[in-house]
């Protein structure tokens, strides 16, 4: 299969772009195109056949829903069996944006987008492109992350070429995805609200307007929930984000942080490809410390990445994604990973990075 490629530079290829996509959707066909948090890999959701090739595309498993993105509040209310106060204070204080709300579904969903549940997950992008689309299509568009099952999400346009070049007919390319993170994933079809995923809207920001907000188990452990339990979000289940290395999570206080980057980059083997994904602060500090043959500690990784300052957790999170892809386009053995501390957007960046260790729970 050959794959288009449409960049979108102004009006008018913002325009064809979305005219072929559409056109493509209402042909049951699968295409690939920019939200604010990851490129979506975007089907007609009212169409059982057109998802099943999302789920063959991606090598997906069929007990891991998909979200169903809408234009608009009055077409999400169609998905669902009612519409509670919360979902309406969460769609007028979030949407159009990173929130995605699971309710119990209505009859027009297909088994195969909630994964034999009861329920459905909904969100409206705010990214003007998946907006669009929708609007063109005239129907609902189921989409994942647009990348190979299992392996980190693709934040621009260029990931998505390098996973599905040859297995969709069209992929949009605008640019870098703002938030960098997927959707948060609030339960709503029981009480109190349950945060499945945490994502672009915070738990404090939940809280302040829904009052009592939970963390589901999964999220606050840093494991997978079991095999006998199915997921009612994306994520929950399987290993996702993960790189071909191993990742190492690095933690504590900033003295800490130096000193155990410091051991790991002197214990390297010479086999060993090590990657650092740190934060400017901490790279700067790296290039102090001298080793034994008068080089900077820094020197001896095979790539550093740069996650920005700490002082800003969103350019953190919009940049994790493209740091991981970046490893393992360097064949990286072991990845060095400065962690956050788990709160406001930091939680959704710690919970991806954590799946994307395996979950482990040694630090060093």
């Amino acid at each position: 299969m050959e794959t288009k490629r449409l960049f979108i530079d102004d009006l008018a290829s913002k325009e064809q772009a979305l005219r072929e996509a559409a056109k493509l959707i209402q042909q049951g066909e699968v295409v690939a195109f920019p939200t604010e948090t990851v490129y979506g890999l975007g089907a007609n959701a009212l169409d059982s056949s057109a998802c099943a090739k999302i789920f063959k595309i991606k090598g997906r498993p069929a007990d891991n829903p998909l979200i169903v993105h809408v234009a608009s509040v009055s077409e999400a209310k169609k998905l669902v069996k009612n519409w509670p106060p919360e979902a309406e204070v969460c769609a007028r204080q979030f949407w159009p944006g990173p929130l995605t709300i699971v309710l119990p579904k209505a009859d027009c969903i297909p088994d195969i987008i909630s994964g034999g549940l009861d329920t459905v997950a909904v969100r409206m992008p705010s990214h003007p492109l998946a907006l669009g689309l929708i609007a063109k299509a005239e129907c609902p568009i189921a989409a994942p992350s647009a990348n190979i099952s299992g392996k980190p999400s693709p934040t621009e346009g260029e990931h998505v070429w390098q996973d599905f070049c040859g297995k969709i007919p069209l992929l949009i390319d605008g640019g870098k995805c703002q938030v960098g993170l997927e959707s948060t994933v609030l339960d709503l079809s029981g009480k109190p609200p349950l945060i499945l995923r945490p994502g672009g809207v915070t738990w404090e920001q939940l809280a302040a307007v829904l009052g009592k907000v939970e963390l589901d188990p999964a999220v606050e452990s840093g494991f997978l929930i079991s095999n006998s339990r199915q997921p009612k979000a994306p994520g929950m289940k399987y290993r996702h984000y993960a790189p071909q290395g191993e990742i190492v999570l690095i933690s504590g206080q900033r003295e800490q942080r130096i000193a155990q980057f410091v051991a790991r980059l002197n214990n390297k083997k010479p086999s060993q490809r090590m990657a650092l994904l740190c934060f400017k602060e901490t790279a700067v500090a790296l290039k102090e410390v001298v080793g034994e043959f008068g080089e900077p500690a820094i020197a001896k990784a095979d790539l550093v990445f740069l996650l920005g300052s700490r002082k800003s957790m969103a350019e953190a999170a919009s940049r994790l994604f493209k740091g991981l892809r970046l490893c393992d386009q360097h064949k990286i053995d072991i990845i060095l990973a400065e962690t956050l501390e788990e709160k406001g957007i930091g939680r959704a960046f710690m919970n991806r990075l954590k799946k994307a260790a395996g979950y482990k729970k040694d630090r060093i």
